[in-house]
């Protein structure tokens, strides 16, 4: 009896070693969801990484100016509210940036975390960005350290855009 169960333990050891390798690849674990929620999960994570992409080009779009990528980045019924406060719709936000209003000479990403919801259709953001624009009119530099939430829906027709943008300037480091 005793010489049965060691050759069993030892036959079974090589397998208690396969059993502890971690997988490989980073994917949601979805054994235990519902059936059709795995697929979800999967579709959300794809987004996210879709999604988080597309911030930075649209933070590189806003720098350089543009406009056909914005167009299609945001939503015709985006409400774009500032750090002041001041909120713009699509047309007002992108006049601003041709009239001069709104200028970016650089914008620098310190952090973005995405979460997508519905299959990889509806996505909020929130991240910290610092905003370098043209120096003060004393000369100063002009540098504004910024926590932002974006929702982002993707449509059939028009693919991802942005439908709200909200942002609160932060103090400055000391």
């Amino acid at each position: 009896m005793k010489r049965s169960f060691i050759a069993m333990a030892l036959l079974a050891l090589p397998l208690l070693s396969v059993a502890q390798v971690a997988p490989k690849r980073a994917r949601p674990n979805t054994a235990l969801l519902p059936p059709g929620e795995g697929v979800l999960a999967q579709r959300n994570a794809t987004a996210a990484k879709e999604v988080e992409a597309l911030e930075r080009q649209r933070f590189e779009a806003q720098v350089s100016k543009d406009y056909a990528f914005l167009e299609k980045a945001f939503a015709d019924d985006l409400v774009y509210t500032h750090a002041s406060g001041k909120q713009n719709g699509k047309a007002d936000y992108l006049q601003s940036i041709r009239d001069g209003k709104s200028v970016y000479d650089k914008i620098d990403v310190e952090n973005i975390n995405v979460r997508a919801y519905n299959g990889g259709t509806a996505a909020v953001v929130n991240g910290q960005i610092t905003i370098y624009q043209p120096n003060k009119p004393d000369g100063t530099p002009n540098v504004a350290h910024i926590k932002y939430v974006t929702v982002q829906i993707k449509t059939a027709a028009n693919g991802w855009q942005v439908v709200l943008w909200q942002s609160q300037k932060q103090p400055e480091a000391k």
